[in-house]
C-alpha cells in the first residue's frame, strides 16, 4: 500500500479522494443543520432539476419567470441533469460540488511528483485541498464555478509542463462555466502564443484561443446575457465601474487598491503561492478574475469570504510548482531538496525554494481553523439542537409538489421538492382577493410596493390577530403555504426584514392561518 502511494497516480487520486471525502461531510452537514440558502443553492437547484426535466432554467427563487441564464451564462450546469434525475436533492448538487473542487488535487500532485517526487506532491496536494478559496467555496452552498477548478487545475498545469495543445483543450470549456472566464481563456491563449517560436503552428493556436476568450465573453455579455434577461440587459454591468471608466478613468485606477480589505485579497493571494508564485507566468492567468472583482463595486467581492477566490487557488498553487521548478532546488535520481553542500552554487535558490513552500504552508496552517474545514472536529458542529428539530418538524407538514413562498435558509430546504419562491417578494401567481371579500385596513401597502422599514403604526403586526379577513377559498393565486424563520441571520439578504416582515403582515390579512407559531418560527396556510 504504501508502495503504491510513492507512485504518482495512486498518490494524487488517494488525495482527491481524501479531501472529496472531507469536503462532502463539511458540505452535507451544512445542509443537515440549515446552513445552506436560496441563494445560491436553492437557486441552483431548481435551475438543475429544470434541466433534469428538460425544461429551460426558470428559476422562481430568482423572481417570476426569471430565466437563470440571463443572470450568469453557466450551461455546463446541464451536465449534472442526469445525476440529479436520479438523485433528485441538493445534497446531488453538494456532493457532485465536492468531487469536482476535490479533483484540482490531481494534476497539481501530479506535476509535483514530476518536479520533487512523493514529499512535494504531498505537500502540493494538501495546499491545494486545504487551500482557503476551495474550503469555503465547498462550504459556501454551490456555485457553478465548481466545474472551473478543475479545469483551471488541469489547463494551468499541461501549460506549465510545456503541454499547449492540452493547455487549450482543458481551458475551452471554461466559457461555458461564466461569461468572465472567457477572460482567463484569452490570457491561456496569450501564454501560449508567447511561449511559442515564430512560425509554429502553437503560436497561431495561442493567438486564435486568446481572440475566441475575448470574443466568447464580449458575445457572452452583450447579446446572450441580454437576450434571456427579462430586463434585457447584463445585470452586473452597474458593479463594473462602467459609467466611471467613460467619464473620469483614473477613478477605475483608483478602485483596484482601495479600500485597503483589497490589500487582504492580494496578499494573501500572494502568500499562498509563497510569494515565490509571482515570478512564474501562469501568475498571469489570475488577473482577469482580480480584475473585475477589485474595479467592481460590490464589497463582496474585495475580500476573502464567499467563493469568489476558488478559481484562483488552482492558479496561485499551479504558480508555486513552476517557481519551484525554475529553481532548481530539486536534484538527484529521486529530486530530493538539495540541502547543505549538495546544493553547492544553488543553495539560494534551493532556500527560496523552502521559504516559498514554508509560507504556503503556514497560510493553509493559519487559515484551516478560520474555514469550515474545521468543523470537521468542532463537536458543536454535528449536533441537532432542539430548534433544529422545530423547524425540521414545521417544514415536514408541507406536503411535496406545494406551492411556497419562505425565507432564505427554509427554502433551500425545500427547493427539490416544492416550488418555492422567497416571502419577501410578490408571489406569481399574483395575490387576488375580491374587493367584496376583503375589509381595508390602514396602511396597508398594494401589491407590488416596496417599503424597507417596519410596517407603520397604523399597519399591525404579524403576531396580532386581522380582522375582517377574506373567507375561505376568497384568496386567489398566491402560495399554497408560507415559511419563515424571523431568527434566520440571512434575511438581510436577499431580503430586508422588514419586507419579510410586512409579506407576512399581508397573508395574514388576507386570510392565511397560523399552522405553525413556534416563536421566529412561523407556517402559515391559505385560505
Amino acid at each position: 500500500m504504501l508502495h503504491a502511494l510513492r507512485r504518482p497516480r495512486p498518490l494524487s487520486w488517494g488525495l482527491a479522494g481524501l479531501f472529496a471525502a472531507l469536503y462532502a461531510c463539511v458540505a452535507v452537514n451544512r445542509h443537515r443543520r440549515m446552513l445552506t440558502q436560496a441563494y445560491d443553492l436553492g437557486i441552483f437547484e431548481q435551475a438543475v432539476r429544470a434541466y433534469a426535466h428538460g425544461e429551460a432554467p426558470v428559476v422562481l427563487l430568482k423572481g417570476p419567470g426569471y430565466q437563470l441564464l440571463g443572470d450568469h451564462f453557466h450551461p455546463l450546469l446541464a451536465t449534472l441533469a442526469p445525476l440529479y434525475r436520479l438523485f433528485p436533492s441538493a445534497v446531488t448538487l453538494l456532493l457532485a460540488q465536492a468531487v469536482l473542487m476535490a479533483l484540482a488535487v490531481v494534476p497539481l500532485a501530479r506535476w509535483a511528483f514530476e518536479v520533487g517526487g512523493p514529499r512535494l506532491a504531498v505537500l502540493v496536494g494538501c495546499l491545494t485541498g486545504a487551500s482557503w478559496g476551495i474550503v469555503e467555496a465547498v462550504a459556501d452552498d454551490f456555485h457553478e464555478i465548481a466545474f472551473a477548478v478543475p479545469l483551471l487545475a488541469f489547463a494551468a498545469t499541461a501549460l506549465g509542463r510545456g503541454r499547449p495543445v492540452a493547455a487549450v483543450l482543458w481551458a475551452l470549456p471554461l466559457v461555458l462555466v461564466k461569461e468572465d472566464l472567457g477572460l482567463t481563456v484569452a490570457v491561456f491563449g496569450a501564454l501560449v502564443f508567447a511561449r511559442a517560436g515564430k512560425g509554429s503552428g502553437t503560436r497561431a493556436l495561442g493567438f486564435g484561443v486568446a481572440l475566441f476568450g475575448l470574443a466568447a465573453t464580449a458575445l457572452t455579455v452583450l447579446v446572450v446575457l441580454p437576450s434571456f434577461n427579462p430586463d434585457g440587459g447584463f445585470d452586473y454591468w452597474g458593479q463594473m465601474g462602467t459609467r466611471e471608466a467613460a467619464g473620469a478613468p483614473w477613478e477605475v485606477a483608483g478602485r483596484l487598491v482601495w479600500p485597503p480589505l483589497k490589500w487582504l485579497l492580494l496578499g494573501v493571494a500572494a502568500a499562498t503561492a509563497g510569494f515565490l508564485g509571482m515570478r512564474s507566468p501562469l501568475v498571469l492567468l489570475c488577473l482577469p478574475t482580480l480584475g473585475w472583482r477589485l474595479v467592481a463595486d460590490n464589497s463582496h467581492y474585495w475580500g476573502v469570504s464567499y467563493h469568489y477566490s476558488a478559481v484562483l487557488m488552482p492558479l496561485l498553487l499551479a504558480a508555486l510548482v513552476d517557481a519551484v521548478r525554475r529553481t532548481g532546488a530539486y536534484s538527484g535520481p529521486d529530486r530530493v531538496l538539495a540541502r547543505g553542500r549538495e546544493a553547492g552554487p544553488d543553495r539560494p535558490a534551493v532556500r527560496r525554494a523552502r521559504r516559498a513552500l514554508a509560507v504556503a504552508g503556514l497560510v493553509a496552517l493559519v487559515t484551516l481553523p478560520v474555514y469550515p474545514l474545521h468543523e470537521l472536529v468542532a463537536p458543536g458542529a454535528w449536533g441537532t439542537s432542539p430548534r433544529l428539530e422545530r423547524a425540521r418538524a414545521m417544514l415536514a407538514r408541507i406536503p411535496d409538489g406545494a406551492t411556497v413562498a419562505a425565507s432564505n435558509r427554509l427554502a433551500a430546504q425545500l427547493a427539490g421538492r416544492t416550488t418555492v419562491g422567497l416571502v419577501c417578494r410578490e408571489p406569481s401567481p399574483p395575490l387576488a382577493v375580491p374587493m367584496s371579500a376583503e375589509a381595508p385596513s390602514a396602511g396597508m401597502p398594494s401589491a407590488g410596493t416596496s417599503s424597507i422599514g417596519m410596517p407603520s403604526a397604523g399597519t399591525p403586526s404579524a403576531g396580532t390577530p386581522s380582522t375582517g379577513t377574506p373567507s375561505a377559498g376568497a384568496v386567489r393565486g398566491g402560495p399554497e403555504w408560507v415559511v419563515v424563520d424571523l431568527a434566520d441571520p440571512s434575511v438581510q439578504a436577499p431580503c430586508a426584514i422588514a419586507d419579510t416582515v410586512r409579506m407576512l403582515d399581508r397573508y395574514e390579512r388576507l386570510g392565511y392561518r397560523r399552522v405553525v407559531d413556534d416563536g421566529d418560527l412561523r407556517l402559515l396556510g391559505r385560505p
